[in-house]
């Protein structure tokens, strides 16, 4: 079987805190079309709506980045949300988008179920294949319903699963370190405990499910966080959903942002909407590949 892949770029601005921007950042739409009719994910040529969502590619300028990783490549995945709210068609198609793009590195940062632990074993079927280190960490709705299984499910295929730990991962023939924070949703997160005994310098990437853990990262330390949680607003109003979300302790609803010296990213997630129970407006469902670039290191302010 081939596949084509059509994508439509385009130039969007994404919201940050410092009104500072990606220093590129192209989006596009997935339109994967079978060449033959033999496409084991789907019949029909094209895909169903349900089946939708976005390609999003991203570089990123990162102070302190070991000179060996210019150029390094990073995948990421959130809030898949196995079970009715997201059709198993799109988690097969972007864990093939994500092989296809061949990135040196995967993230997968939370909330693999929602409410029901019935999905639970269609986690480990569904996200199995990825092809490189991947990284995970757990979200809220992972600890509400079976966080154990999951990890397990997971360290099983072979995935690192980070829960307050770090790991050092040599890649391009350098260290890489991966900062694991777990979820501050449900009070679980201890950032003292996952920077302990990890570099001071060098390339460190942080993953969070929540987004304001940033907020807690030592400032001016070249770190990038990548984040979900938010869906991307989910349902999306120009004022009021910026509003509800600061209310709620979430000030940080989608894309790139600098806080205290530090990016973040928020992750738009790729489950819930289009075709499933819950709706989305304003918010498309999404992979996100990040490009970076070395970059001078971030001065504090006094």
């Amino acid at each position: 079987m081939r596949l084509r892949l059509s994508r439509r770029f385009a130039l969007r601005a994404a919201s940050t805190a410092s009104s500072m921007r990606p220093h590129r950042m192209a989006v596009a739409r997935n339109e994967v079309v079978a060449r033959s009719s033999e496409d084991p994910l789907r019949s029909e040529l094209r895909l169903r709506w349900r089946d939708h969502f976005a390609l999003n590619e991203y570089e990123l300028r990162v102070p302190g980045l070991h000179p060996s990783h210019d150029g390094l490549r990073v995948a990421q995945l959130s809030d898949i949300h196995v079970g009715q709210a997201t059709s198993d068609v799109r988690i097969r198609r972007a864990v093939m988008a994500v092989n296809a793009s061949a990135p040196d590195l995967i993230f997968l940062t939370g909330d693999y179920v929602t409410h029901s632990p019935k999905p639970l074993p269609r986690v480990r079927e569904l996200l199995a294949g990825l092809c490189g280190p991947v990284f995970a960490v757990l979200g809220n709705h992972d600890h509400w319903v079976n966080a154990p299984y999951l990890r397990e499910g997971f360290e099983r295929l072979g995935y690192t699963v980070l829960q307050n730990e770090h790991r050092v991962v040599h890649v391009r023939g350098a260290p890489a370190a991966v900062l694991g924070i777990d979820d501050g949703r449900t009070g679980r997160d201890d950032v003292k405990a996952t920077f302990h005994g990890a570099p001071t310098s060098g390339t460190r990437l942080v993953l969070a499910h929540t987004p304001p853990t940033v907020e807690k990262l030592p400032a001016y330390a070249g770190l990038v966080q990548f984040s979900g949680h938010t869906h991307g607003g989910q349902f999306v109003v120009r004022g009021l959903t910026e509003a509800l979300f600061r209310r709620a302790g979430q000030p940080y609803i989608r894309g790139h942002y600098h806080v205290r010296g530090n990016q973040l990213y928020v992750n738009q997630g790729l489950g819930f909407g289009f075709g499933g129970p819950y709706l989305r407006r304003g918010t498309e469902p999404e992979v996100a590949f990040f490009t970076l670039r070395a970059a001078p290191a971030v001065q504090a302010v006094e």
